[in-house]
């Protein structure tokens, strides 16, 4: 558990420093190419990593899972699942790089804008370059290695604001696209020479020759990894599947690059739970595999009370300050995306307890579970969708969003519950909401100009932590990661 704690501690420090830099990358292109360029881009570059992210990380990911079980009991077993996922992995990527190549024109017909495909051409190169930089990232989380994965995740975030902003400043659309190429190279370069230099240290069997390493099953990593791609391809659709709904029935570059604004907002708090699901699939896997029931109860719970505690007000203050937020990441030209942001926001806090919890099933092998709900989801969201747009433009996708996200956490919650023995207090639940209560009577009486809201969400959020700390809910026990990390610093 204490090792957990740390881990997510320098994971979160590592995806909030990648987060920022994210929307540094969102608002500098946005404001470099304005909306009509940015929504061309944002669809091209979306779609592509969406890809990737879906098609690329299922082998990865398995591979992740098995190197967990072993990596103390049988190191001598990771080089042979190191390379089984490398040569799959290898030969997906590269089909899949050149069937998106070819299906580029047919893409852009089908979002009524031929004029994209040579963008699509051109973004079909991210494919593999971001997948030989994902590769080494699940590797070292196999291994536990969470210190060196937060740097290379650091790195990165480096790499992509110099790369994607440097090549749009200068060639505009093209050159944003290609800077999504050039920053997971750089990346995979750093992952490679880390490889070379370090694990052999701690793992001296990954310096074995070609003779003596320890076969591992293809068709092992497959049938995990199977369902799981299919789980992150159904899952994305329900994140994103709204953006192409909004430009195929609208029929408008602005429109588009204004909802891109929305809900590249509305994602905060998603991407800063991200580093929560890095760590669960690989300690659920260790804990399943040795069969510690109580340990793997003691993490799902510690994740639940996580989100319970920091999700309530993010998704407050995002909602509460929307314009504000819009017009520090994007300027004034982006003020319309205000309405679909808070409606979006609602349902991304209902989606990210649905994501983290699914990679805790993964972990214990229950991939189905997660993969039956986001296979629901997505059909709910095509149907929604046609429903809502027409009627109500891009609050109808962002409610799309939002009623799918409940649904779906609302049965992933039943799910776990019944397979961890894992339930939430309803005190904890009660102190929780009631804290966001009075958190919003109060940001009333605030400032919430173009920047003072910053120093009203930073008041806000301590009044928040107060009320909890005061009530008893907020436990030393939670907060001890974080006193630990500072008193390190």
């Amino acid at each position: 558990m204490k090792k957990f704690s740390q881990a997510l501690a320098w994971l979160t420090v590592s995806e909030v420093i990648f987060m920022v830099a994210g929307y540094v990358i969102q608002s500098a292109v946005g404001r470099i190419l304005g909306p009509a360029d940015y929504g061309r881009y944002s669809l091209v570059v979306t779609l592509t990593t969406m890809v990737i992210i879906l098609i690329g990380n299922g082998i990865p990911t398995a591979m992740s899972k098995y190197l967990a079980e072993i990596f103390e009991s049988a190191p001598e077993r990771i080089l042979g699942i190191k390379r089984q996922a490398m040569r799959l992995q290898i030969l997906l990527m590269s089909a899949v790089t050149v069937l998106f190549f070819l299906a580029a024109p047919l893409i852009a017909h089908l979002l009524r804008d031929p004029s994209l495909t040579p963008l699509f051409r051109l973004s079909s190169l991210i494919i593999p370059a971001f997948a030989a930089a994902s590769f080494y990232f699940y590797y070292y989380t196999g291994l536990h290695f969470f210190r060196l994965q937060a740097g290379l995740k650091m790195m990165r975030a480096l790499g992509r604001v110099v790369f994607i902003i440097g090549f749009a400043y200068f060639f505009g659309v093209q050159g944003a696209v290609s800077g999504y190429i050039a920053a997971p190279l750089f990346i995979f370069t750093l992952g490679l020479l880390a490889d070379i230099f370090i694990t052999h240290r701690y793992f001296p069997h990954v310096k074995q020759s070609k003779t003596e390493v320890v076969a591992f099953s293809g068709k092992t990593i497959l049938t995990y990894a199977g369902p799981l791609t299919l789980f992150l391809l159904f899952y994305e659709f329900i994140l994103t599947l709204d953006l192409y709904f909004v430009k195929s029935l609208l029929g408008s570059d602005y429109l588009t690059g204004i909802y891109n604004a929305a809900i590249t907002a509305g994602r905060i708090p998603y991407y800063l739970f991200y580093a929560l699901t890095i760590i669960l699939l690989p300690a659920i896997s260790k804990t399943t595999a040795e069969r510690d029931t109580k340990e793997t109860e003691n993490i799902v719970n510690k994740a639940l009370r996580l989100m319970v505690f920091l999700l309530p007000p993010m998704i407050a203050l995002l909602m509460i300050y929307a314009p504000q937020v819009l017009h520090l990441f994007y300027g004034s030209q982006y003020a319309a995306a205000e309405r679909p942001l808070q409606v979006y926001a609602l349902g991304v806090g209902f989606l990210t307890v649905f994501y983290v919890l699914s990679f805790a099933l993964n972990g214990a092998g229950l991939v189905k579970i997660p993969l039956k709900l986001a296979f629901f989801g997505f059909l709910g969201m095509i149907g929604l969708n046609f429903l809502l747009i027409p009627e109500w433009s891009l609050v109808g996708a962002a409610l799309s969003t939002t009623i799918i996200s409940i649904a779906v956490t609302v049965a992933i919650l039943i799910a776990v519950e019944r397979h961890f023995r894992v339930r939430l207090a309803p005190r904890t639940l009660l102190v929780s909401f009631g804290s966001v209560i009075v958190l919003v009577f109060c940001s009333r009486v605030l400032p919430d100009d173009s920047y003072g809201f910053l120093v009203s969400g930073t008041l806000l959020t301590c009044l928040y932590f107060t009320l909890l700390r005061l009530s008893g809910e907020l436990t030393d026990t939670d907060i001890a990661p974080l006193t630990r990390l500072l008193r390190k610093r």
